[in-house]
């Protein structure tokens, strides 16, 4: 698609229960919406709003976001962190490959030395989600340095997380202590298992390989392929092993 300019605005302190009834009207505020969390409280730190600017289209999102209020310096999603390594916020335009990541392209991104998790689900069930991750907070938070909450739209891929449902994402950026991280993710699983999760393929999970199996309805059809791309390959390499031998 052609180049085009956004913009970054950041608020602080959007409360959970305000996505009760607002999840899907917050979501669909700007072209790409994150909530930070540090699971302190219920609520989260920071809403990161990214907004497509068109014909040098400008405007004001206002000082107020849903009890939220508007950032009035750049920050890091990371509390206490400066925010030197982020893209520019306050509103100021640019291009959209400088604006549509967190963090610069030149500079450390996240917090460096870290440990990630995420877990996919569908979007009907965000709010509820959250409030079943909020009664475990006082687990999370210790080992934690933030938590992303995203929205991703359904595809058509087998093995996909979001194959055919609109979903949304709760990543988890923790401190490099993985014998403490360990020991959080199974009760993390635990919660949100009624809302069928699905971990992240390339993130740290302790979900079990039959769970996650069950979790995905084209698993079985991905087997059958792959054992059959399997079987082609040995037949063509006998093929091959029989032509040379013939020689």
């Amino acid at each position: 698609m052609p180049t085009y300019q956004m913009r970054q605005d950041v608020y602080e302190n959007l409360s959970l229960a305000q996505l009760a009834h607002d999840f899907d009207t917050i979501y669909s505020s700007a072209y790409s919406v994150s909530l930070f969390t540090n699971w302190q409280d219920e609520i989260f730190n920071q809403v990161w709003l990214k907004s497509k600017l068109t014909n040098d289209q400008t405007f004001s999102l206002g000082e107020d976001f849903f009890g939220a209020k508007t950032a009035k310096e750049n920050l890091h999603p990371v509390p206490g962190v400066g925010a030197k390594n982020c893209t520019a916020q306050l509103g100021v335009p640019g291009d959209w490959l400088d604006r549509m990541p967190h963090f610069r392209m030149d500079f450390t991104p996240s917090k460096g030395q870290e440990l990630q998790s995420e877990y996919i689900l569908a979007r009907e069930h965000a709010y509820d989600a959250l409030c079943a991750l909020s009664k475990i907070r006082k687990h999370i938070a210790p080992h934690l340095f933030i938590s992303e909450v995203r929205t991703i739209a359904q595809d058509e891929l087998w093995l996909s997380p979001s194959y055919k449902q609109d979903s949304v994402a709760f990543h988890f950026t923790w401190q490099e202590k993985w014998e403490q991280v360990q020991q959080v993710l199974p009760l993390i699983e635990a919660q949100l298992e009624p809302f069928q999760a699905k971990p992240h393929w390339g993130k740290l999970f302790t979900t079990s390989p039959s769970k996650i199996q069950s979790l995905y309805e084209k698993m079985p059809a991905f087997q059958q392929l792959a054992s059959s791309k399997q079987g082609c390959s040995q037949s063509v390499g006998t093929l091959v092993s029989v032509s040379k031998s013939q020689l």
